[in-house]
């Protein structure tokens, strides 16, 4: 069913007794298609429609606040087992064909100030940064009932992107210099832009991609966060949240336990897609948080391969009445895997259907929520 934006953001502030939301968050893993027509499903069931999922729509502000510019991706080289090339971002990425839907970097842009500097002009302010076009599109959405959506680069996924994981975590001791300049920049650009954009248009939701844990925790811990991310964050989030922004939602897989409470006190009001496998437990968290942090998915991909008793019991500790009192967006945590049975993933909809009192048969419909 669709949602218009004011019902979606009442469930994720706790403002009423909305009716829960069932969702897809991402959609399925290249290749469960196949799997699936093999299996005799539907075409709505292929493109998910048919399920009958909650959505809201979703518009983007207008506003571009992280690259702009950058270099002309060109190949280096191309056999029949890979592919060599630089990136919009000056990363030298290498694609194993067949075996990856995403090149692995081999190199980075950034090594030290003076290579930061080089490319720093790709990160500030530039007044075209702004499609106008886009906010009044974005204006006129809205009143129909469309979420407007603002994006900022990730405090820990920006540096990650410019230097590599080990080293941008090298760099919080050996050049917390060169890791504020990259945060100062990128913080200032996104206030600007947005700021600008919110003086037309009104914003509801603020969203930030990091990726930055696995199974173990996370590659910050909470004093990187609050020296780091916590001023970056809130330079965009305080003047957001004066002019009526409501939600600040971020997406990191992974177990991000240890510094929840330092993203909260970033100003982070949705934490998504809180992996089980990697220790989220949704239930263990609103009992810790309360009201002062809400979710989307949060449901264990993977017993979806198992039985249905597996799946029932995951969907019956997961749906309990205390998580139906606003503030969840139920979903998987992830894409559906492939293995995935088809009738698996049928019985699980309705199972969630019918514990959260939804209709069996909804309307047609769904939309990636992963934002």
């Amino acid at each position: 069913m669709r949602w218009r934006r004011e019902e979606y953001m009442d469930l994720m502030t706790f403002a009423n007794g909305a009716r829960p939301m069932l969702v897809e968050l991402f959609g399925p893993l290249v290749g469960l298609e196949a799997e699936w027509l093999a299996q005799g499903a539907t075409a709505g069931e292929l493109d998910l429609t048919a399920f009958g999922f909650d959505y809201v729509p979703v518009i983007s502000c207008g506003g571009n606040t992280g690259l702009m510019g950058g270099i002309q991706p060109h190949l280096i080289e191309e056999t029949a087992e890979y592919v060599i090339a630089v990136d919009e971002l000056g990363r030298k990425t290498k694609l194993c064909k067949g075996r990856a839907t995403i090149a692995l970097p081999l190199a980075y842009p950034v090594t030290d100030m003076d290579s930061w500097l080089k490319i720093k002009p790709w990160y500030t302010f530039r007044e075209d940064r702004i499609n106008w076009d886009q906010v009044m599109k974005a204006k006129k959405a809205q009143q129909e009932g469309a979420m407007v959506l603002a994006s900022m680069p990730g405090g820990f996924d920006l540096p990650r992107q410019l230097m590599g994981e080990e080293n941008a975590c090298l760099c919080y001791y050996d050049d917390p210099e060169l890791m504020h300049d990259i945060l100062a920049t990128a913080g200032d650009t996104a206030l600007a832009v947005l700021d600008r954009i919110s003086e037309k248009l009104q914003i509801d939701n603020l969203a930030v991609h990091e990726d930055m844990a696995g199974k173990s925790g996370p590659l910050a811990g909470p004093n990187q966060v609050n020296e780091y991310i916590r001023p970056y964050y809130r330079k965009v989030w305080d003047m957001l949240q004066a002019k009526g922004t409501r939600l600040f939602s971020q997406d990191s897989d992974g177990n991000m336990n240890a510094v929840t409470d330092a993203f909260l006190d970033c100003g982070v009001t949705i934490m998504y897609p809180a992996e089980p496998a990697a220790g989220m437990d949704i239930v263990a968290l609103r009992k810790k948080y309360g009201h002062r942090l809400a979710f989307k998915g949060g449901i264990d991909k993977h017993v979806l391969r198992q039985d249905k008793a597996a799946i029932e019991r995951e969907l019956r500790y997961k749906l309990q009445p205390l998580m139906q009192e606003g503030g969840v967006v139920f979903g998987l945590d992830h894409r559906i895997p492939n293995g995935t049975p088809l009738e698996n993933y049928r019985f699980y909809v309705q199972t969630a259907k019918e514990l959260l009192g939804l209709p069996r048969n909804g309307e047609p419909g769904w939309q990636r929520m992963a934002f």
